[in-house]
């Protein structure tokens, strides 16, 4: 009885050990480095080229758009559980700018961040368009 006993505690623990938890199926098991859909959403894109537009005009005193966005894919995911509430999705891209320069593009999907917990929130960074280090150096705090 003791042997059996034994066998059946090692057999779960080893189960136990050696289980791998599986991540939501769509685009947050893309894994890092790879294309996710929310990197690559239309929604998401627009959003950022439309809102950097406003943003150059009005606090950088620029007349410079976003003319393409390439090469997006997903830098890191941290998928919601008991200590994050908020999931967040970090991405990477290159930015074309109006002015012919090619920039560093780190953008931030966050899920489950407005009001009771439902809704979106999309934060961006554009390396060496940031002068007032808002997300830090060549945008740290979106990397």
């Amino acid at each position: 009885m003791t042997g059996k006993l034994a066998r059946t505690v090692i057999v779960s623990l080893v189960m136990a050990f050696s289980a791998v938890p599986v991540a939501a199926s769509g685009p947050l098991d893309s894994g890092i480095g790879r294309i996710s859909d929310a990197c690559r959403s239309p929604q998401v894109l627009g959003f950022i080229t439309s809102d950097f537009g406003s943003r150059a005009a009005t606090y950088l005193n620029m007349d410079i758009a976003i003319a393409e966005i390439r090469g997006m894919r997903q830098a890191r995911l941290v998928l919601r559980d008991e200590t994050h509430p908020v999931e967040r999705e970090y991405c990477h891209a290159t930015a074309l700018t109006t002015d012919g320069q090619k920039r560093a593009l780190w953008y931030l999907i966050e899920r489950g961040f407005g009001f009771a917990g439902v809704g979106s929130n999309i934060e961006f960074c554009v390396s060496g368009l940031d002068p007032w280090y808002v997300y830090g150096a060549q945008c740290a705090s979106l990397r």
